[in-house]
């Protein structure tokens, strides 16, 4: 019998009646206070991918953090605001206690055969298994990676020295290997440290408000890339007022532009 992944175990859902689904975090994935970001944004997907009205696959996906998820038990409620004729528009509530922690939005469609051609290409970078592994450590969902760091790798030492940039690249995938699918791709874009621990080398309380995934490929493409390793990049652009942002991509093996990512964060000094 073949074991549970723990990524399928922390996304699996019961349906509670009228849509709605029944979750729990899972201690594979915790974080320093509470669940990784990247698996609570796989669950709230999850909810929308299971629903039987859904239509056609994700294209984007915008979590709001609007709280603190606790560890235990939580509900999702997931709504189709509207159904056009090829895409598909979806508000989902993530409730612990009776309180509203999470908010996002899901847009699905159905994808045609047209035109394409992405500007965003991967650079030139050496191979995975040609760039050593990054020793894990840290919280435990850093555990559920194997990742390979390029460049922009969390500061070895917190001396407080600005930097000129934030540019971070890596390799990963599921650890143990996983097929990847909407949802894993949707907590992978989530992989990336906070920017402002790169810039600044100093270690400030951060917290992520918003994050928004583009999905560029559809499950034949996911289907492709299997278990092998993904590409990613993310860099800072605006650091003001106490929150930033960041952009970010993520390439298969083959060089393919699988989605896209954007996020604004808190931080405090």
């Amino acid at each position: 019998m073949t074991a549970t992944h723990p990524f399928d175990s922390a996304i699996a859902l019961q349906p509670q009646g009228e849509g709605g689904w029944q979750g729990r975090t899972h201690p594979a994935y915790a974080n320093m206070i509470g669940p990784y970001g990247g698996i609570t944004a796989a669950q709230v997907l999850n909810a929308v991918l299971r629903h039987p009205d859904r239509l056609g696959e994700p294209l984007a996906l915008t979590i709001n953090y609007a709280a603190a998820v606790a560890d235990g038990d939580f509900e999702l409620r997931p709504r189709a605001a509207r159904t056009n004729r090829s895409t598909q528009h979806w508000t989902v509530d993530m409730v612990q206690a009776g309180q509203v922690v999470v908010t996002a939005t899901v847009v699905t469609a159905v994808r045609r055969d047209t035109w394409g051609g992405h500007e965003a290409a991967m650079p030139p970078v050496p191979r995975p298994l040609d760039t050593p592994r990054t020793p894990r450590q840290g919280v435990e969902w850093l555990h559920r990676y194997e990742m390979r760091f390029l460049e922009g790798r969390i500061p070895a030492k917190w001396e407080g020295q600005t930097s000129a940039g934030s540019l971070t690249r890596l390799w990963l995938r599921d650890d143990p290997p996983r097929p990847l699918d909407f949802a894993s791709l949707a907590a992978m874009a989530d992989i990336f440290f906070p920017r402002v621990w790169l810039r600044r080398a100093t270690f400030v309380p951060i917290g992520t408000v918003s994050m928004t995934v583009y999905f560029h490929a559809d499950a034949v493409q996911l289907a492709a890339a299997g278990t092998g390793f993904l590409l990613a990049q993310a860099q800072g652009q605006g650091f003001a007022g106490g929150f930033f942002d960041h952009t970010g991509q993520l390439w298969d093996e083959a060089g393919a532009l699988l989605a896209t990512t954007h996020q604004v964060v808190y931080y405090r000094e």
